[in-house]
């Protein structure tokens, strides 16, 4: 919020540092994504702040697109929604290891299918990949937290597996998030 609420932020951040801004973002989650097992868990934890950080820039457009109680008011929708299915993904007893694959088979058809619409532009298919991203995330939080507590049993480098497993919830958050203000969010006039 501070920065949207700052003009010469709002210049640099979102006219002439965006995009890298956004390269920056997905390359520190792909080298944490991919590394996080080598890496020392200071480094981990710099990486994991560092890629907070850089999304906490990116996404302070929200505040100048949609209206402030509205995002507050889908803040706590996503925060009650993240509650219920990570107490499913906790206590069920269903093993949901199995599912994990088919998420991500969706989840690159939903990354396919958006690339598709950036050239289609239809409004219709747009409001179909956010309603499938906004279920696909919300049984993701369930699984990885199923995922993070099946590996806090089996640990090696504790510091490292539950800065992946943060990260994983963050990325599910932010995307539920995301989603639901596409949906409900009202906009700034």
């Amino acid at each position: 919020m501070y920065v949207s609420l700052n003009e010469n932020m709002v210049y640099n951040v979102f006219g002439k540092y965006y995009f890298l801004l956004i390269i920056a973002e997905l390359i520190v989650v792909i080298v944490l994504s991919a590394r996080i097992r080598k890496m020392q868990p200071t480094t981990a934890k710099i990486m994991f702040c560092l890629y907070s950080f850089l999304t906490g820039l990116t996404f302070s457009s929200i505040f100048l697109a949609y209206n402030l109680m509205s995002i507050i008011y889908i803040f706590g929708i996503t925060a009650l929604l993240f509650l219920i299915f990570a107490l499913i993904g906790y206590f069920t007893k269903i093993d949901l290891t199995k599912i994990g694959i088919y998420l991500f088979m969706i989840l690159i058809g939903i990354i396919i299918c958006s690339i598709i619409n950036i050239f289609v532009g239809s409004e219709t298919f747009d409001l179909g990949i956010t309603i499938i991203s906004l279920i696909v995330f919300i049984i993701y939080i369930a699984y990885d937290i199923q995922i993070v507590k099946r590996n806090l049993l089996m640990i090696d480098n504790e510091d490292n597996l539950a800065i992946y497993g943060a990260l994983q919830l963050y990325l599910d958050f932010i995307n539920i998030f995301l989603r639901l203000l596409q949906l409900f969010g009202r906009n700034n006039d």
